[in-house]
């Protein structure tokens, strides 16, 4: 299971790094998240510069791609260059976005009329862009999600989990990272926020 973790010049810590840290807990199991960016080194929203471990083109070929949020999507989501080299296929891969990487989204045509979340900030931009936005942390169409607030970068990460491993699988993960005293609740309500979603899905390992 290879992913691409978008991160883009800008970006938001909690984003990428809270996604690759639960993702990373199946790496006994062969999977493999990477920090996917479009130049080799990029810098977050509060100055701390990353080297990527995969260029933006490994995105195409990746099982899943989670888009994360940062300062500057609105330069990105109005580069039609940068856009163009993103080529992500629903149908046979699982694609999450959270907070501004919404706007990301519905840039590539990926949310069409279907409900999506996004943060506050990001909301009119999101609206403006012809995507209805919902008050809600999570919602998942089919191989698409979309995910609101910085700490729901937990819920794409378990959705993954979920969808392309089994629910046991996620609960773990959210379990390992969730803190000393509290980890029943951290697992029930990220259960709790994908579970739904999930009714309607096989896992990658069955289709």
């Amino acid at each position: 299971m290879q992913i691409a973790i978008l991160t883009f010049e800008g970006f938001n810590e909690l984003d990428s790094f809270i996604a690759l840290g639960i993702l990373s807990r199946m790496k006994a199991k062969g999977w493999s998240a990477q920090i996917t960016s479009p130049t080799a080194e990029v810098t977050s929203m509060n100055g701390v510069t990353i080297q990527r471990q995969q260029p933006l083109e490994f995105a195409r070929e990746a099982d899943a791609v989670l888009i994360g949020s940062g300062v500057k999507t609105r330069e990105i989501a109005a580069d039609t260059q940068l856009l163009s080299r993103l080529t992500l296929e629903p149908s046979r891969q699982l694609i999450g976005a959270q907070c501004s990487g919404t706007l990301l989204l519905a840039k590539l045509g990926l949310i069409g009329d279907l409900p999506a979340c996004t943060d506050l900030t990001t909301k009119p931009w999101v609206v403006e862009a012809g995507v209805r936005v919902i008050d809600a942390p999570f919602i998942a169409h089919g191989n698409v999600a979309t995910a609101g607030g910085c700490l729901s970068s937990q819920y794409l990460a378990a959705w993954m989990i979920a969808r392309a491993a089994t629910l046991e699988d996620a609960e773990q993960a959210i379990h390992y990272v969730a803190p000393v005293g509290e980890k029943a609740e951290y697992v029930d309500r990220a259960m709790a926020a994908i579970t739904p979603f999930l009714a309607d899905t096989r896992t990658l390992q069955e289709a």
